[in-house]
This record gives structure tokens, sequence and C-alpha cells, in this order.
């Protein structure tokens, strides 16, 4: 079995994991992500109790319990690379022995899910709703860099894309990665159904121009005219791909819920979007409360 080197999975001097400074026993079996620190406590304020408060740079978490239920929030900071050293620090958590630094026998099974804000690419779509991302678009490329990313892609849709968009070789090779299929029947009644594209950042990945024109200034419309079995691309954002990505390959549940706050095709966005927020939190935490 092979012993994972300390350079490979770094253990601070209290035991705790480099990046998010948990335990694992600070770990609950259901993880709620959010991208801003300021949302934790959002979220923690439903909580009936609290077990822990831990925070290390963009990373806070409060591990407490949800009508009985035992969760944790968790803010990860803006962009995929976040995802990556969060979802991978959290499993390593779960299924690494830090004394033996070796896998363990028995997994554990993490129920993720990220609860964000996302601006809408269809007209119908309004400022306000709830999208979950029944299929996450990586822009990003990260699960490109792991092994058996095409056993958990959906190639056939990737390669649809690819030729629909006329697709850049200078950009990373898009993949496509499902949800947690028990997870879209928990939020199916509450939510609408979408494919949306995490972007590597904010302005021109997304399409904007600000002084640095786009690559390609009509990608975005071709995004928005791709569609594949009646399914389209409905919005935006910045993590869920690799989350799915990388819950898929590493065994766990996981997926992204968003608020929409911006209409790209309106060109308008809210900047009062909380209450909007705060809907989705209490609607996810109620979700989650049933779930075994």
């Amino acid at each position: 079995m092979r012993t994972i080197p300390a350079s490979e999975l770094i253990i601070n001097d209290d035991g705790s994991i480099f990046h998010l400074h948990l335990l694992p026993e600070q770990l609950a079996d259901t993880v709620i992500l959010v991208g801003d620190p300021g949302r934790v406590a959002l979220v923690a304020e439903h909580f009936e109790n609290r077990e822990c408060e831990v925070a290390n740079r963009e990373f806070r978490t409060v591990t407490g319990t949800y009508k009985g239920k035992r969760m944790t929030v968790l803010s990860t900071g803006i962009g995929i690379g976040n995802i990556d050293i969060s979802v991978t620090e959290l499993d390593a958590l779960a299924n690494v022995d830090f004394a033996t630094r070796q896998e363990k026998a028995q997994k554990r099974r993490l129920t993720l899910v990220r609860l964000g804000t996302s601006g809408a690419i269809q007209p119908d779509i309004r400022v306000g709703e709830m999208v979950f991302s029944r299929t996450s678009v990586g822009f990003d490329g990260l699960l490109n860099y792991y092994k058996g990313r095409n056993d958990v892609c959906d190639l056939e849709i990737e390669q649809a894309f690819m030729k629909h968009t006329g697709w850049n070789e200078l950009l990373p090779k898009p993949y496509f990665i499902d949800a947690d299929s028990t997870l879209f029947e928990l939020f199916k009644d509450c939510t609408r159904e979408g494919i949306t594209i995490a972007a590597p950042g904010f302005y021109a990945p997304q399409g904007r121009w600000v002084r640095l024109e786009p690559q390609d200034v009509h990608l975005n419309e071709k995004i928005e005219s791709f569609e594949y079995n009646g399914r389209r691309i409905t919005n935006f954002e910045m993590e869920g791909s690799a989350l799915a990505g990388l819950a898929a390959l590493m065994g766990h549940r996981a997926a992204t819920i968003c608020t929409i706050i911006a209409q790209r095709i309106a060109l308008d966005a809210c900047t009062d979007y909380k209450p909007f927020v705060r809907r989705m939190i209490t609607t996810a935490l109620d979700k989650l409360a049933t779930l075994d």
C-alpha cells in the first residue's frame, strides 16, 4: 500500500491538514461549500449548535447540526484552484490515516453541495432563480490532469460542443461532468435543471470585455446557441466542474446550485441579491437534512 509522502500531503504540527486547518474529527459527512467566507455565517446561523469554527486564509469552516443532522460549511474562495485544494483535503480528512499516511481500507463518502451565485445566458432564466447544475462544463482544464478523467466525463457531448463552437486548440479542452443523481432527485422540485459552465476567470473566460478583447468575441453566442438532446447551456460560474469531477473520481456525491444574480442576455445584474441567497441556503439545508 502506498505511503503518501509529507511533501504530497502536508499535515500541520497540530495534526490539521495544510490549507483548511481542519482535524479529521471536525469534518461532517455533509459539507456545504460557499465561495464567499462571509457566507459561512449565513449558513451557520441556522445551526442548532456549533462544534468548531476554524479559519485560515479564505478557508473558513463551521461544523454543527441542523435539524439534528451534522453538517460542515466551508468557504473555498473564488476559482477552480481552490476547489482542487478544498476537495482534495476534504477527501484526505475522510479517507487517509494521518498517522500512517495511507488510504483507509473503509472509505467514507462525503456529500458536497456548492451554493453559489451565477449569471444566466438564456433569456428565459430570471434573476433570483436557482439553477441545479445537472451537468458542469469545465473550461478550466483541471480534470485533464487527473487519471480517469474520460471514465467520468460525457465524451459525446464534449465532442459536439467543441465542433459547434470551433473550439480553439490554444484553450484547455473542455470537459462535461454530471452531478450526483441522488442529489439531482433531491433538488429537482425546487430548482431549474441546467448545464453550467465553470470558467477559469471572471472576465474574458466568460466573454466579458473591459479593456482586453476576448480571443473569440462570438464564443458566448455559440455557447448560447448550443443544444444537445434538447438541453441548453444555462449559466456561468467558476467552481462547479472541478467539484463534480473530483468528487466523481473519489467516490463522493457532489452538486452545484447557483442563484442567478445576473442576466447576461439582458445585460443586467442585481447587486442586492442577499435575500435570494438566504432562500437558497434555507432550501438546501432543509433538503440535506432529509438525506440519508
